[in-house]
């Protein structure tokens, strides 16, 4: 295929049959010959060995986009062709069941402003992340969250994704909700001292949703290390716990603080009380829900004085007083260590100098680079990512490699 098409994102395949022109005789039109030309054109490539086809026409070719379209051919991308004006679509389809789905580069989105108010300017100063928002707390690498979904590069919402894709991309999840999120997070200030429900109690109180376990990967943090809150401390009640909240900073003592650096695993799980120190950097996987219940934000105000909801009543009856982990620490070899397989996911921890091989993915995974610059690579393509770029690798995907020096995180379904 041609240099242009090489350096194109495309949706599957490892084996493609490409054309570049389709035409129909004006007198001809209308009477379903540019549909019957494409069938002949597939079965002949499926009788070549191609698992997939690749074409691409005029953004002003309305009636080939729609003949595309309607014979399932699905949007890549956009390309400029050196001896022609404007601007080319690309389109691509699977010609067999078992044709692979590409890696897919995803587009976070990001909750900013009054939402994060303890948020900063790092995941675009260190990431390149779009927003401006001086107030940036989360970039959603991975989300299906309702209004904060991440895009594929032509726009398309994991949602639409999944619904086109299926069990292809998604694994059994395709007939389930869908059941991670993963974010980059930057508390340039003290996250508001926190805890998550179970399963049980959110599917009650909060129309159906899911609970909220997650870990935490420590990405940066002040030199020599920020103190995180890390459940309460050792013989506290719950009514001792509610009376020091009632009184505000009386809480800061009942707080279990622990030391973190850069490489900390925290895993986090429903009912540990948590909040994450100023000036850490953060890769978060979790559940995907956006349940939180407040105990305490550190008395903060608004511009205008007022300060940040609190949940305490739902707080206290989902805290796990007994809940006192501590961080595991990850050696900087390399390699894949496997840091974290608990109920709900995986998480490894991929260090290469030159070469690493993914581990096979279970129903889906989710990619980003952490440090340094990598290329991911399979069968009949590659994607250049750097640090805090994430792709999503679906369950159909080709065996990948890592090749490059750097660190990568990569987080899956535990089932």
């Amino acid at each position: 295929q041609e240099p242009e098409y090489a350096a194109q994102w495309w949706s599957c395949g490892i084996r493609p049959g490409i054309f570049h022109r389709l035409a129909v005789h004006p007198s001809m039109q209308g009477a379903g010959l540019g549909g019957q030309v494409l069938d002949d054109v597939l079965q002949i490539l499926r009788r070549a060995g191609c698992d997939c086809v690749r074409c691409d026409t005029s953004e002003k070719n309305i009636h080939a986009i729609h003949l595309y379209e309607r014979l399932g051919f699905r949007r890549c991308g956009e390309i400029r062709w050196a001896d022609a004006a404007g601007v080319n679509i690309t389109f691509d389809k699977p010609l067999k069941r078992e044709t692979p789905l590409w890696p897919i580069p995803m587009t976070p989105a990001f909750r900013r402003g009054a939402d994060t108010p303890w948020g900063g300017a790092r995941l675009r100063e260190m990431f390149g992340k779009d927003s401006t928002d001086p107030h940036t707390g989360e970039s959603l690498e991975v989300s299906c969250i309702p209004g904060l979904e991440s895009r594929d590069p032509v726009g398309r919402t994991l949602p639409e994704l999944i619904k086109a894709f299926g069990s292809k991309l998604v694994g059994h999840y395709a007939d389930e909700p869908f059941p991670l999120l993963l974010k980059l997070i930057d508390a340039r200030d003290m996250l508001s001292v926190q805890v998550h429900p179970d399963d049980a109690y959110a599917g009650s109180r909060e129309n159906g949703k899911l609970g909220k376990t997650e870990a935490w990967l420590i990405l940066d943090a002040p030199a020599g290390g920020a103190e995180i809150v890390y459940g309460v401390r050792p013989g506290t009640s719950l009514q001792t716990l509610r009376k020091a909240c009632e009184a505000g900073s009386e809480v800061e003592k009942l707080l279990n603080r622990v030391r973190v650096t850069p490489g900390d695993v925290c895993y986090i799980p429903a009912g540990c009380v948590h909040a994450a120190a100023a000036g850490t950097l953060l890769y978060e996987i979790q559940q995907s829900s956006d349940v939180t219940y407040r105990f305490y934000d550190w008395d903060r105000t608004d511009a205008k004085g007022n300060r940040r909801e609190l949940h305490l009543d739902k707080a206290l009856d989902v805290t796990d007083l007994r809940c006192a982990p501590s961080p595991v620490r990850v050696e900087k070899a390399f390699g894949v260590k496997r840091v974290l397989n608990e109920t709900y996911f995986t998480l490894d921890v991929i260090r290469t100098d030159t070469m690493e091989t993914l581990p096979p993915v279970n129903q889906f995974g989710m990619l980003t680079v952490i440090e340094g610059e990598l290329t991911l690579r399979w069968s009949g393509g590659c994607l250049k990512m750097k640090a805090g770029e994430t792709c999503f690798l679906p369950g159909s995907a080709p065996e990948t490699v890592l090749e490059g020096v750097g660190a990568a995180a990569l987080s899956m379904p535990n089932g």
